[in-house]
This record gives structure tokens, C-alpha cells and sequence, in this order.
């Protein structure tokens, strides 16, 4: 949090006027969302909207980490990016995109692969950390940084027509981690590119992704514990049950060794 901003001006009062209203949030929540730091990594179909509306609600300051450059071929679901942007780093089109939807934030980007030590300091940096990767290195990766940070992760995943999401508050004790869903990576990867995916459906998992974010730094109850999966052709969603795996290889804890 940014011990800095102590009130919302008039300008932020009326551009947030709507969220004030709500109960959960009114001015206090709101000044809290102003002193908060995300941090996204991927500006594709999940960061893109999770950016904008993180953006448009006020969160006081984002990270964004991304090293490719845009392509004609992300403009179908990767919508922080306009066609005037190809060609353009995705962090530089995304900051720029943003910073003209919401002109009170601060915008920090990095444009390269973040080595471990760099990660982990990204990590430390933030209230809360959006995972909009699209390969599990990264999100393994990730899972680490912020179970050893104790930084609480919303993650995403899309693909054709389905999706799945969960929030892992590592500030909870029982909270499970990403390794407890998916032990190891094995077999082939499905990705967008390959097996394709349906633009609104990247759309629909961001926003999610953004509304948990919010409701993180807000303290209210968040999908920790549960994994919402999405069938956006049939327009069914479940919510499962996630509990901490005690023979995760990331989060379980150490064996006691009885030294010799």
C-alpha cells in the first residue's frame, strides 16, 4: 500500500462515485484501492482486460510485465491494444492505452524476462499479483515468488471456449498454492495459437481475475480455496473445492530430518 495518498481528490470522487455507492467499498475502500499496487504479468487476452479494469477502478498503481511486441493476430482478444500499437512492446502499448483511460495512476512496465531475483523483487513490491501467463514455467515460477513473498496470486487460464480461475491468499495459512492443482507440468501445452480461443472468453477470465484483485485488497471473501471452471459454450460454470495438497512439492512442509 502507498502510505502517501491520504484522500481522494474531486475528481477521483466523481469518477469513482459509482463504486462509492457500494457498501463493500464507499470512500474508505476506495482511498484504500488508491494506495494499492498490482502487479500483472502477460498484456495478452487475460491482461488486457484485467488492466483496464483494474485502471478504470482506481487501483492506485500498476506493474506490468510483458517482452513481446504486438502482433495483428493478438488484436482479436488482447484488447488493451489498438491497431495504431503494432509492432509496439506490449507493456509501452498497454501503459500508453491505460494512461489515457485513467490519468491518476502510476504505470511502471518491464519489458524483458524477469530472472528469479527480479521476479522475486516484483513480487515483494505488490499487494497483489495477477497471473495472465499462458505457460506453466511462468506460472510455476510465479507460484513460487509469491508463496515465498506471501503475496496472494489470482490466476487464469483460457483456452477455445473454457477457462478456470482461483485466488491463492498465501497470507492464509490453509490457503493451497498452484502446485496443489497441477503437481508438475505434463504433456503437451495447449495454447492459443495452437488450439485457439474464443476472444470474449479471455475477456470474461480478466475481469474475473480483476474483480478478485479488488476484492484482495478490500479483504473481502475471494475464491482462496475454491477453482471456478467456465464451459462458455454450454454457459455453465462450477466452482470446485481446492484444498492444500500436504505432499505438494512447492508448499507442503519440510520433512523433520532426524540428523544422524
Amino acid at each position: 500500500m502507498n502510505p502517501l495518498k491520504t484522500e481522494l481528490n474531486d475528481q477521483e470522487l466523481s469518477r469513482y462515485s459509482r463504486q462509492i455507492l457500494l457498501p463493500e467499498i464507499d470512500y474508505a475502500g476506495q482511498l484504500k484501492l488508491s494506495q494499492a499496487h498490482a502487479l500483472i504479468l502477460g498484456l495478452g487476452g487475460l491482461g488486457s482486460p484485467a488492466s483496464l479494469y483494474l485502471a478504470a477502478a482506481g487501483v492506485g498503481t500498476l506493474t506490468l510485465v510483458d517482452f513481446d511486441v504486438v502482433d495483428d493476430s493478438n488484436l482479436q482478444r488482447q484488447i488493451v491494444h489498438r491497431e495504431a500499437n503494432i509492432g509496439q512492446a506490449k507493456v509501452e502499448s498497454a501503459k500508453e492505452n491505460l494512461q489515457q483511460l485513467n490519468q491518476h495512476i502510476q504505470i511502471h512496465t518491464h519489458a524483458s524476462r524477469p530472472n528469479p531475483a527480479q521476479l522475486q523483487a516484483l513480487v515483494e513490491a505488490a499487494d497483489v499479483v495477477l497471473d495472465c501467463t499462458d505457460n506453466f514455467a511462468s506460472r510455476f515460477a510465479l507460484n513460487r515468488a509469491c508463496q515465498s513473498a506471501q503475496k496472494p496470486l489470482v490466476s487464469a487460464a483460457a483456452i477455445r471456449w473454457e477457462g478456470q480461475l482461483a485466488t491463492y491468499d498465501f497470507r492464509q495459512e490453509n490457503s493451497p498454492c498452484y502446485q496443489c492443482l497441477y503437481p508438475q507440468a505434463g504433456g503437451e501445452e495447449l495454447t492459443c495459437s495452437r488450439n485457439g480461443v474464443l476472444s470474449p472468453v479471455v475477456g470474461m477470465l480478466g475481469s474475473m481475475q480483476a474483480i478478485e484483485a479488488i476484492k484482495v485488497v478490500l479483504d473481502l471473501p475471494t475464491l482462496t480455496g475454491k477453482l471456478m471452471i467456465i464451459d462458455a459454450l454450454s454457459m455453465l460454470i462450477r466452482t470446485l473445492n481446492l484444498k492444500k495438497d500436504p505432499h505438494c512439492p512447492q508448499c507442503a512442509p519440510s520433512p523433520s530430518v532426524t540428523p544422524p
